[in-house]
């Protein structure tokens, strides 16, 4: 439950609509008691009355009616205001993860896709509701309790205290006891949930591949297990919430029989009237209405706690890499310098190593190799999504473990193998390697990637919008877009890491031919599988974790 305190500043921000909720949600409460309390006092006053035309019907008939008017709008205000509260706190739940899981990038070392998607949706979901469903309603029910024990204590004084022991123990202790039994649980149905989404996430994209090599029942039970794991702690859930709604309605019984014994003594003792103890029955009977939400919002108040837990713990994790505690100045250059350089991701293990690379300001140089031998490494350690275990890495002579992580990014591009192509405009897509790009620039970028053509001949030009993951697109012109907002970008030092990834044979020869003449004048290194063509300055293939100067084709 500490956990949940992590988010108190983003609650705070929101305590006006918080409180406005709050308020409206009493007001509901209240109005629905007086209007139940009322009514029973009216109706048994008009059935005990022997006045006739003497007793004043107009009143209290006007007083439910107003009631019932002043619930209905103070219900409506308070799903509006509780809504709107709880959608702008989801947004800066949202900002506040998203803000923290930057530093931490690349993830996926860190957490598998169906637990990195359940915590950025299932767990961020289950805190956005936290008030709306949780912290209010047991909020509006300590205050209706507090409310009708003080009525109680004015009226029919001798029923207060035991009112309050019932009604308390029905909208504090149970709901307690409720998250410390079932906390455990929420957390498994938490964890197996996030394990069956990894498990189905695998399995549609493996489909394929699954059917093709007749393993879809391995698919089928890799599912089956996480899948009866959240079945049976729901069930197991259920049964919690089940006992202890039951216990709730006993509290409840209790308290008014409680109530109806001491109204019928002081009945008897001439001390109330029949229709007020009809109506404080009534009035008891409506302040119950708050703990109907209890038993749910306290097994989400369960689920809120594990969720927090999750979140809070990959928000506070330990950065892939430390930023200096004083940065020193990148100096003007755009050479590139890797000097006995190890790297694995368990140090047990290296991955590469030891590497020794000089590229000079303005070289064009490639890196081939298998799937696995390491390429991909080399691209992490120069823009510092990793550190080496041994060894420097240095741009312009500087170590860059000395330099602010956002200033050598701005120095050195990375054009990852997955790239991706956004739903908007070309024009934002470009954008996104600098904001602040004029269209003549837009287009220069296009030109050089023999992508200008195509643009002006759609209906839209730069404004045109691409489908999601650019599906809009071929492949290889969804790898000229993403290169291209690359080359927009006022970086010195590109790092193109499979930028023929999708492309055919022959539209991956004719685009690594290219390549070279597109960088010119920027320090580069493409690294790929593929046949690599003489334009390039120098050609390494990454053999056992080395470096080794390799023949281009052709050459």
């Amino acid at each position: 439950m500490k956990a949940i305190l992590t988010f108190a500043p983003l609650l705070g921000r929101l305590k006006g609509a918080f409180a406005l909720t709050l308020g409206l949600s009493l007001i509901t409460l209240f109005a629905g008691v007086a209007l139940l309390g009322l009514s029973g006092w009216f109706l048994t006053a008009a059935a005990l009355s022997t006045a006739g035309a003497a007793f004043n019907l107009f009143a209290p008939s006007a007083g439910v009616r107003g009631l019932s008017f002043v619930r209905i709008l103070s219900r409506y205000g308070e799903k509006l205001a509780g809504h709107d509260a709880t959608l702008r706190l989801l947004a800066d739940l949202r900002v506040w993860l998203f803000s923290r899981l930057f530093p931490l990038v690349p993830l996926g070392r860190r957490l598998g896709r169906g637990d990195l998607v359940s915590r950025l949706l299932a767990d961020v979901e289950a805190l956005d509701t936290l008030f709306l469903m949780a912290l209010g309603p047991i909020s509006t029910a300590v205050l209706a309790g507090a409310a009708m024990t003080i009525g109680l204590a004015i009226l029919l004084p001798g029923a207060a205290l035991a009112f309050a022991l019932f009604f308390f123990a029905a909208v504090l202790l149970v709901p307690i006891a409720l998250v410390l039994v079932s906390r455990r649980t929420g957390t498994e149905i938490v964890g197996a949930t996030s394990d069956l989404r990894q498990s189905v996430m695998d399995g549609i994209e493996g489909h394929q591949d699954f059917v093709l090599l007749g393993a879809t029942g391995l698919a089928m039970a890799r599912a089956e297990s996480p899948a009866a794991r959240v079945a049976k702690a729901r069930r197991r859930l259920g049964l919690i919430a089940a006992a202890a709604s039951a216990l709730v309605q006993v509290f409840a019984g209790a308290a008014l029989v409680s109530v109806l014994a001491m109204g019928l003594a002081a009945l008897e003792a001439g001390a109330i009237d029949g229709p007020l103890l009809a109506g404080l029955l009534l009035a008891g009977l409506a302040s119950f209405e708050a703990s109907a939400m209890l038993v749910r919002s306290a097994t989400r108040l369960a689920g809120a706690a594990a969720a927090a837990e999750r979140l809070h713990a990959i928000a506070t994790a330990t950065p892939a890499v430390a930023e200096a505690a004083s940065p020193l100045p990148l100096p003007p250059g755009a050479e590139i310098r890797l000097e006995g350089v190890h790297f694995g991701y368990d140090p047990e293990r290296p991955v590469i190593g030891p590497i020794d690379l000089t590229i000079r300001a303005g070289q064009c140089v490639a890196i081939t190799g298998p799937s696995g031998a390491g390429k991909s490494t080399i691209a992490h350690l120069l823009v510092r999504l990793a550190d080496p275990d041994a060894g420097v890495v240095r741009i312009a002579g500087r170590d860059i473990r000395e330099v602010a992580t956002d200033v050598l990014r701005r120095r050195v591009a990375l054009m990852t193998q997955d790239a991706p192509v956004f739903l908007d405009t070309i024009r934002a897509n470009l954008r996104i390697g600098r904001h602040d790009a004029d269209d003549a620039e837009c287009w220069q970028a296009l030109e050089a990637l023999g992508l200008a053509e195509l643009v002006r001949g759609l209906p839209q030009g730069l404004d045109t919008p691409l489908g999601e993951a650019g599906r809009t697109l071929s492949a290889g012109q969804a790898r000229r877009i993403g290169l291209a907002r690359t080359l927009l970008s006022d970086a010195a030092i590109f790092v193109l890491d499979e930028p023929t990834s999708g492309l055919d044979h022959e539209a991956e020869a004719a685009f690594l031919a290219e390549l070279p003449e597109m960088l010119r004048g920027r320090t580069a290194i493409v690294i790929t599988h593929a046949e690599v063509p003489t334009a390039f300055d120098r050609v390494y293939a990454m053999k056992a974790g080395r470096l080794v100067e390799a023949a281009r084709m052709g050459a």
